[in-house]
């Protein structure tokens, strides 16, 4: 199983912990990054967002830029090694108050047939090495990857308030707050709780994998030991700790190549204009539905026959339905970002799908079976810059 340690976190010292901070670096281009920098001359995003504009020197940039912020106590490490606990309150998608707690330490990157860390989907693969450049120009984890414990009863661990750090409502009206645990009996016990049994990443396969490459490259160049582990978000896998969205489909393919491509596997519904309203009448007629170029839609009802042996995720019963068929796809959340997509004819088409249940990402687990690319969308998103951990301390 997985070591899980705390460490000398890296803290912001303002109290205004709302200017310093960004959404993760994945969620948001680089007009939205240049507001977040605008806010505060300290905002993280001049570290954890290096832009191409700034040259082929905004790697080392960034790094000078930590180490600047470090040596003049912009950011300052705790004194010993700590846990923090991460509680987010906010209003779900359904129109419920939720509140939600993990806590973030140092997981252990393990090989790709190690035990103790498991994907939960298969990954699309990305060219660029942006995150590996950043780490090894900084020699830092920015922002934490997200896993879930299969470990019973850790959210009770968790509860008790630690010493409050931090605490920011960001643009969506989401409560982040972080708390410091340094009492070594309950670092002990979070420890070997979370030790005790598999982490499934949620969010940050990609960061993941970059962290075991630059864990190989520093057994072989340094030892640097604290590459040996990564910086991670834990939260129990179970209902009321998560929060889960769908990520819809995009095509190059119209509506009406989509529908014939799909016959065999589904039956067409009449589903008129589609609205944020469209997913609650998903969840009632168990169906998914495609998006034509006006916004027009028709649901999808499996053909259970057709789709026999195939996993009960809409993720996996249309990938299922579209293997014989060339297409391209891309990924988007959100019912109003498909809507926008489809009326500035960036695709052709789009289908809404449902989010997977918390079942099935149990089961991911216990079963080792990947979901496809692009399965689930964890929400709220974490905030990046609550907590840093450098690599060299």
């Amino acid at each position: 199983m997985p070591r899980f340690e705390p460490f000398r976190a890296l803290r912001y010292a303002t109290d205004d912990i709302g200017a310093v901070t960004s959404p993760p670096y994945d969620v948001f281009d680089e007009i939205a990054r240049a507001d977040y920098a605008s806010q505060h001359p300290h905002n993280v995003v001049l570290v954890d967002y290096p832009v191409e504009s700034d040259g082929p020197t905004r790697y080392e940039t960034a790094a000078q830029t930590l180490s600047e912020w470090i040596s003049s106590a912009v950011l300052v490490a705790d004194g010993s090694p700590t846990f923090s606990l991460y509680r987010m309150s906010f209003v779900d998608d359904a129109g419920r108050s939720r509140s939600t707690v993990g806590v973030i330490g140092a997981l252990e990157v393990v090989d790709t047939d190690g035990s103790g860390v498991l994907p939960h989907e298969r990954t699309t693969p990305k060219a660029k090495t942006d995150r590996l450049d950043l780490t090894r120009a900084t020699r830092a984890n920015l922002s934490p990857i997200w896993g879930l414990s299969l470990t019973s009863g850790l959210t009770g661990l968790l509860i008790e308030p630690g010493d409050v750090v931090s605490t920011c409502t960001d643009q969506d009206g989401v409560v982040h707050q972080i708390e410091r645990l340094s009492r070594p009996e309950r670092i002990s016990a979070i420890r070997y709780a979370v030790s005790s049994h598999p982490v499934l990443i949620a969010d940050g396969h990609h960061r993941y994998a970059i962290s075991r490459t630059y864990r190989d490259e520093q057994r072989i160049t340094s030892g640097n030991n604290a590459s040996e582990l990564t910086m991670t978000y834990v939260a129990e896998l179970v209902q009321d700790q998560l929060s889960v969205a769908a990520i819809h489909r995009l095509y190059d393919l119209s509506a009406q190549q989509m529908l014939a491509a799909l016959s065999a596997f589904y039956e067409p519904i009449a589903a008129g204009v589609v609205s944020t309203q469209t997913l609650s009448e998903m969840d009632n007629q168990q169906c998914m539905c495609l998006v034509d170029e006006h916004g027009v839609g028709t649901f999808l009802r499996p053909i259970a026959a057709a789709l026999s042996g195939v996993r009960q995720m809409d993720s996996a019963q249309l990938e299922h339905a579209l293997t014989n068929t060339p297409h391209n796809v891309q990924y988007q959340h959100g019912v109003e970002e498909v809507l926008h997509a489809l009326k500035s004819k960036t695709t052709q088409s789009a289908i809404l799908i449902r989010p997977v249940s918390i079942d099935e990402i149990r089961r991911t687990a216990n079963t080792g079976d990947l979901m496809p690319p692009k399965s689930t969308f964890f929400t709220p998103k974490l905030r990046t810059g609550l907590v840093l951990r450098s690599l060299d301390i």
